[in-house]
């Protein structure tokens, strides 16, 4: 049977009424958590923690009716996230500044399975740049360590990867990472490695400009490898290999890129308001749909990801005509 497809205009505004209620639901958790004092509103969102009662049934027809309603409508294949505001977020509540990244890490996997639920298939996010080692060395080593501690903690409590038969790369300079930090995601990289669900990136350390340049690197060395075979056959008295040739192209570099077998993103959502790229995946975010919410990256929720994908849906027509108006130019 051949799905309805509705008018993207409709769609949207269905959408817009179900994330209305979806919103009114949770502004009523918050009212009954602020009276709750088993409860940390400092830390814990109320869209996450209903889980009975009445409110809990109709966030979950709710939820329903919001991927009904968005499956109508062009779904974004691949969503990276620059998860920006981790620090800020733990200063303005007073809390310690390694709570905010902690805060920031359940963030992050509540946002995989949102994506999950949603059909989203790709899921990348900038974890550490390599600017970032500038920071101050007590800052980067707690980061470190938590990156060991979170790694390690996907490796023992398999949970949330085998429910999205999720597949982990880890893209950037690995060597860079302490040994303890580099050897667990090996370990996590190579245990996921035949997982044929979601599939999930993580940048660290990365920029764009690190990628780049070591596609060049690793362009030229093929090619200088081909041409010694090529010179060893010709004084070995067998015919030039006329293939060969010192041109790089534009698939020449995205053979390797870390990227390379993943789709471009279709929608790169950096949090905290921020407008800046920060180097992150420049070379594969020509045609993808900018967006920059207001909420830090530990108060993302489904609600943030429902409008993201609702405001991708709107431009997509326009997207599209970009992007094969650029094929045609090739």
């Amino acid at each position: 049977m051949q799905m309805l497809e509705l008018d993207p205009w409709i769609c949207s505004q269905v959408a817009d009424f179900v994330l209305l209620a979806w919103s009114l639901v949770v502004e009523m958790a918050e009212l009954l958590i602020s009276r709750s004092p088993s409860v940390d509103p400092k830390i814990e969102k109320p869209d996450e923690i209903i889980t009975t009662g009445v409110l809990a049934s109709v966030q979950k027809f709710l939820r329903k009716c919001l991927v009904a309603v968005l499956s109508y409508g062009p779904m974004p294949k691949h969503i990276a996230f620059i998860m920006d505001g981790n620090r800020r977020y733990a200063k303005f509540r007073s809390i310690q500044e390694g709570t905010g990244h902690r805060v920031g890490f359940s963030a992050l996997i509540a946002s995989l399975l949102h994506c999950y639920e949603l059909g989203v298939k790709y899921i990348t996010v900038y974890a550490f740049s390599i600017d970032n080692f500038k920071r101050d060395p007590s800052e980067v080593q707690s980061l470190m360590e938590l990156m060991e501690e979170k790694i390690n903690e996907l490796l023992e409590n398999r949970n949330v990867i085998n429910k999205i038969n999720c597949k982990i790369n880890f893209w950037g300079n690995l060597d860079l990472l302490c040994e303890p930090v580099r050897l667990a995601a090996q370990k996590l990289m190579a245990s996921t490695a035949g997982n044929t669900g979601l599939v999930f990136s993580v940048c660290m350390p990365y920029n764009s400009t690190s990628e780049i340049v070591n596609a060049v690197s690793e362009v030229c060395a093929e090619r200088r490898e081909m041409l010694q075979e090529e010179h060893a056959g010709n004084c070995n008295g067998h015919a030039a290999n006329n293939g060969v040739h010192s041109d790089i192209s534009v698939a020449d570099l995205d053979r390797h890129m870390y990227s390379t077998g993943c789709p471009d993103p279709d929608i790169v959502i950096r949090t905290s308001g921020e407008t800046r790229l920060s180097n992150f995946l420049l070379w594969q975010t020509t045609f993808s749909h900018l967006q920059n919410p207001d909420p830090l990256w530990p108060e993302f929720s489904l609600k943030h990801l429902v409008w993201a994908i609702l405001q991708y849906q709107r431009v997509y027509s326009y997207l599209e005509e970009n992007r094969k108006l650029a094929k045609k130019q090739l």
